[in-house]
C-alpha cells in the first residue's frame, strides 16, 4: 500500500510538510556529531525490528532521505501493511554515512510510530474477523500527524472515520444544546453542506428516536449497554447506520461485533499506540 492509493485528502502534501518540520527540529543549523565522520565516507545500514509488527511508514522514510540526499539508495524487504516478524530486516540503506546517521532518528521515529499505529489497528481488526462490522479511528491523533496515522490505521486493516471537522458532521451534546435540539441541528447541517454525511451522537433511546426522525445518516451510541444496543438496532433497522463508541478496547471488540452494528469507533487506535522497537545497524 502507498499513501497515494488511500482516500485521505492532501496526504502527500502533509507527508512532505511533516518530514520537513521533523528534520528542521532535529538538525537545526547542522548535525555537529555527523561532522566527526569524513564528508565523503560511504556506509551501509540495516533497519531491524526487535518485535513482531505491522509495517507502516515507508513513504515517510523515503521522503526523509530524499530531502537529505536523493542519491541515497534504499532497498525495502517489506511493504506497508505486511506483518513483519521480530528480528527481520525491514530495509537497507547505502550511501553517504553522514546522511544515514543524520536521518536515522527522524526516520525511525516516523516508522516506529506509524507501525505502532498499524500494529494496534491490526490487533483490533483481527478481533472482528468474520463479521461485517467496520472498526473506525477517531480524531484523537498526534497533532501534525493526522493523515499519517489515518493512513497507518488503513495499513492495519481498520477504517477511517471523518478526517477532520470539514468532511462530515458529527453532532454531539453541545452542538445539540446550542442548536436547540437534534432535529434543528440535523436540518441546519443539511443546509450548510448538503452532500456531507450527518452523524448524531446519542446517549439514550429517546435521543435515538429523535435522531432517526431527523433523518441522520449515522447514529453513534455513546456508552450504551448491550441490551439497549440491541433495542437501538431494532429501532434503526433500514433507517440509519449504527456506530458504537465509548470504552471500546481490544477485549470488547469481539463482543460488540457480534451485535451486528455497522461501525465500532475507538480512539485507542491512534492515541494508545506503543511505538515499535526498531534498530539501525551501520557498517563502514
Amino acid at each position: 500500500m502507498h499513501p497515494k492509493d488511500s482516500t485521505i485528502p492532501n496526504i502527500m502534501t502533509d507527508l512532505q510538510r511533516a518530514v520537513r518540520t521533523a528534520l528542521e527540529e532535529d538538525i537545526g543549523d547542522g548535525d555537529i556529531t555527523a561532522q566527526l565522520i569524513p564528508a565523503d565516507r560511504s556506509a551501509r545500514a540495516r533497519v531491524i525490528t526487535r518485535e513482531d509488527c505491522t509495517l507502516s511508514g515507508r513513504a515517510w522514510v523515503e521522503e526523509i532521505f530524499r530531502q537529505l540526499d536523493p542519491d541515497l539508495q534504499l532497498t525495502w524487504h517489506f511493504t506497508d501493511g505486511d506483518r513483519v516478524s521480530a528480528n527481520s530486516v525491514i530495509f537497507e540503506l547505502e550511501g553517504n554515512a553522514r546522511t544515514i546517521l543524520t536521518g536515522e532518528r527522524t526516520a525511525l521515529n516516523f516508522l516506529q510510530t506509524l507501525s505502532g499505529t498499524a500494529t494496534t489497528a491490526a490487533e483490533f481488526a483481527a478481533r472482528a474477523t468474520g463479521t461485517e462490522v467496520k472498526i473506525l479511528d477517531t480524531r484523537k491523533t498526534i497533532p501534525g500527524l493526522r493523515s499519517a496515522q489515518k493512513y497507518a490505521v488503513l495499513c492495519g486493516g481498520c477504517h477511517n472515520h471523518r478526517i477532520g471537522l470539514y468532511d462530515a458532521f458529527l453532532i454531539k451534546e453541545n452542538h445539540i444544546a446550542a442548536a436547540g435540539g437534534i432535529d434543528k441541528a440535523v436540518a441546519q447541517a443539511r443546509t450548510i453542506k448538503p452532500e456531507a454525511l450527518v452523524e448524531v451522537e446519542v446517549e439514550t433511546l429517546e435521543e435515538l428516536q429523535q435522531a432517526l426522525d431527523s433523518g441522520a445518516d449515522v447514529i453513534m451510541l455513546d456508552e450504551f449497554n448491550d441490551a439497549d444496543t440491541r433495542s437501538a438496532l431494532d429501532m434503526a433497522k433500514g433507517r440509519a447506520r449504527i456506530e458504537i463508541s465509548g470504552s471500546v478496547d481490544r477485549e470488547r471488540i469481539a463482543q460488540l461485533a457480534e451485535l451486528e452494528v455497522d461501525y465500532i469507533s475507538s480512539g485507542s487506535l491512534t492515541k494508545h499506540l506503543r511505538a515499535v522497537d526498531l534498530s539501525l545497524r551501520i557498517e563502514f
